[in-house]
Order: C-alpha cells, then sequence, then structure tokens
C-alpha cells in the first residue's frame, strides 16, 4: 500500500563506512560494540543493524530482551549485549536467544540463573557483563556490594563472569579529571575481580566521546593491566554525529578533527506539500491564531506534525527546506499537519518534497539545530520520530 508522504531515508552505506572509521580509531587498542538499542537510535534497527554487521561489528548493544530478540532475528550470528538487563521473567528468552545480559542486581542474576536452569543451561554457558558504579549513580553495583556479586559466579553456576562495565559520563569535558576517577575507581574493582579468581575476558567502558577524543588507548592500558581485552561502544557517533566537546579543550585533538571531516550522517527525514494557498494580510494561520498574516502570503500545508515527532514548541520559530531554501513554520504544529510560509520561495507546489531534517540543493538542516530550538539534545530528536513515519533504506 502506498504510505502517506512522511518518510526517513537511512543511508546504510554512510553507517558502514561511520562504523569502519570508528573502527578505525579503536584500532588496535580496542573492539567496538555497534549501540543499535532505542531502534537504532529512531533510525531502524532492522536497517541499521545488519549494516552495522555487515561493516564488521561482532558485537551489538541493546537496551531490552525485547530488542535483543528483534536484533537476533536479523542478526542471528551477533554477539547482543542488553545493557538495561533482564527483568523478571525474561531470564528464560534471554538465555534461548543467546542474549548477554549487563547485570548489577541480585534479583538479576536470580533471574538469569533461573532462566539457564529453565534452558538446561551448562555450567558456565550463561554470559554476563557486571555493571560497575564508579560515579554516575544510575545503574551498576557499588564497592560496599561488589563481594557478594562476585560470590554469584561460582563453580558449578550456569552464569560466567565475562565482561566488566562502567559508564563514563563525562567523556566529553576538556580536565578529564571525572573520568579520570571513574578510570582509578574501576581499577581498584577489577584488582578485587582477580584477587577472587575471576577472569573476565572484556573490559566495556566509553562510548562515542569517548572513542572520538582518542581514550581507546588509556581504557586498552587498563584492560591490559588485569588480562582483559577492551571493548567501546560507539552509538552517536555511529549515526554520524560528532558529540560536542567541553569548549574548555584548548585545541582539539586529532581524532576529534578526524571524526568531524569523515563521519557522515544517516539519516534524513522528509515530507511533501499537500496544497498551496494564497491568503490576505490578516489571516488567521493554525489552532489559537498564533500566526496572523502580515501581508498576502502563500501557505504550504504539508505531511507532518507532532504525531510524528516534529516538536510542538518549533511552531514559529523554526524553517523546513523546500526548493532549497528554508521556510518558515506558519502557526503552530498540528498532530498531523503543519504550514509553511512560502511566499518568498517561487513555484512551490503540491508534491514538492520538504525537507525537515536532513539536507536539500546547499542548505541543510542538522538534529542539533532542531535540539537548539526545543531546548533538548539530538538524541532525543531522533528517537521520538514517530513509528508511523516509514524507514526507507538508501544506498
Amino acid at each position: 500500500m502506498k504510505m502517506r508522504p512522511c518518510w526517513v531515508e537511512i543511508r546504510t552505506n554512510h553507517l558502514e563506512e561511520n562504523f569502519r572509521f570508528l573502527a578505525s580509531l579503536a584500532a588496535p587498542h580496542a573492539e567496538l560494540l555497534a549501540i543499535v538499542k532505542a531502534d537504532a537510535y529512531g533510525h531502524g534497527l532492522s536497517l541499521c543493524a545488519p549494516a552495522a554487521v555487515r561493516a564488521g561489528a561482532r558485537w551489538l548493544g541493546v537496551t531490552s530482551v525485547e530488542e535483543g530478540v528483534a536484533a537476533r532475528a536479523v542478526c542471528p550470528e551477533a554477539r547482543i549485549l542488553v545493557i538495561g538487563g533482564a527483568f523478571p521473567g525474561q531470564g528464560e528468552e534471554l538465555v534461548r536467544n543467546a542474549l548477554t545480559a549487563v547485570a548489577w542486581e541480585r534479583w538479576q542474576l536470580d533471574e538469569l540463573e533461573a532462566g539457564a536452569h529453565a534452558m538446561h543451561a551448562k555450567p558456565g554457558s550463561v554470559p554476563v557483563h557486571l555493571e560497575i558504579d564508579t560515579g554516575m549513580s544510575r545503574q551498576g553495583v557499588d564497592a560496599e556490594g561488589l563481594g557478594l556479586a562476585l560470590s554469584r559466579f561460582r563453580p558449578g553456576s550456569p552464569l560466567r563472569l565475562e565482561g566488566v562495565m562502567t559508564h563514563l559520563f563525562a567523556a566529553d569535558e576538556a580536565d578529564g579529571r571525572v573520568t579520570e576517577t571513574q578510570l582509578a575507581r574501576l581499577d581498584e574493582v577489577l584488582a578485587r575481580i582477580g584477587a577472587a579468581g575471576l577472569l573476565p575476558e572484556w573490559l566495556n567502558v566509553g562510548n562515542s566521546a569517548a572513542l572520538v577524543a582518542g581514550q581507546a588507548q588509556t581504557i586498552a592500558d587498563l584492560a591490559n593491566r588485569h588480562g582483559m581485552r577492551a571493548m567501546l561502544r560507539p552509538g552517536f557517533a555511529l549515526y554520524g554525529l560528532v558529540p560536542e566537546f567541553d569548549p574548555g579543550f584548548e585545541s582539539l585533538p586529532a581524532s576529534i578533527s578526524a571524526a568531524q571531516k569523515n563521519l557522515k550522517p544517516v539519516l534524513s527525514w522528509k515530507t511533501r506539500v499537500v496544497s498551496v494557498r494564497s491568503v490576505p494580510a490578516g489571516t488567521v494561520v493554525g489552532y489559537n491564531g498564533t500566526f496572523v498574516a502580515s501581508e498576502p502570503m502563500r501557505l504550504a500545508l504539508i505531511a507532518a506534525g507532532y504525531a510524528d515527532g516534529l516538536d510542538r514548541r518549533l511552531g514559529n520559530r523554526f524553517s523546513l527546506l523546500v526548493h532549497g531554501q528554508r521556510a518558515p513554520l506558519a502557526g503552530r504544529i498540528s498532530m498531523d499537519q503543519t504550514v509553511l510560509d512560502v511566499t518568498d520561495i517561487p513555484g512551490v507546489e503540491a508534491g514538492d518534497e520538504v525537507v525537515i531534517l536532513g539536507s536539500q540543493d546547499e542548505e541543510t538542516i542538522t538534529a542539533f539545530e532542531h535540539a537548539e530550538a526545543t531546548g533538548t539534545i539530538p538524541w532525543e530528536v531522533f528517537t521520538r520520530i514517530g513509528t508511523r513515519v516509514q524507514r526507507i533504506e538508501v544506498k
């Protein structure tokens, strides 16, 4: 069936190129885990996960068991890490689909053990990555609870401590003191894990900001000291965006400059003009009359609204691209439709393409622009694009 004209184009070849570039930043120090959680940051897991694997990713990162099952369906050979862990009743499904859980709470380990026993798993056959709280206070076992968590990986248990992870929550800050403190705490924890006789293979540390800022070597050195292999997990950069770093950097590391040059946006969001009308001065446009034509104007109706993810706060204060020019939003954004002022753009007709996010001719609208206009971050701009907006692969 022909779809309503509101869609995103996903350039999977750009994603593949981005992964290979990021892998070059990590090499030879660390493996990469490609983050495809939240439907690949709104880009579409079914398109992006296979693209990452084609580019060389052996690991994929998702939030939940449900996402892991979906990723397994399209990437049968990949290792899939469930970063949010298993919830009650999900352990058996996790084991059945050969997913790897992150865990930090006792009840999570209980659930994994129960699932393993239900699936008649052999001792040591269910890998687990133990998350350590090194200062973010979001998730992860603290120093006080570490001993009890480690005791769960006893001989004969189906659980195997395959990895240790933490989240560097300030890797984009210039002075690096927070990250240094986190890594020092992690070093102490790894020493305790080794003293307990456990030998995890992977040290899973660092997001896009850490990788792009050139921290792969530092993380690898820490891993090597404890007989482990380093892993970093890019998400944001995988989709072609470079994190915004603290302006306190006196000079950008070469890796950041290289990322700005080489990373390519994966997603473009588009719609079409539904109809065009001419209105006299004084015409009220949209809900509650927040826009009144100050002169005779031409208005274009487009097939996109806040139910598609076009933030309602953009009304009267943002522009989209038509014929390679910026057309201001006129009035409030409706649930399914929006009006553009095309008075100064000649020749606009029904059926013309409109770019909400992406490039048209020489003009570009970025996720950073959307985020700045609505007081949020680019991650949210991507992930709020509605499920009814079709994702189309473009090569």
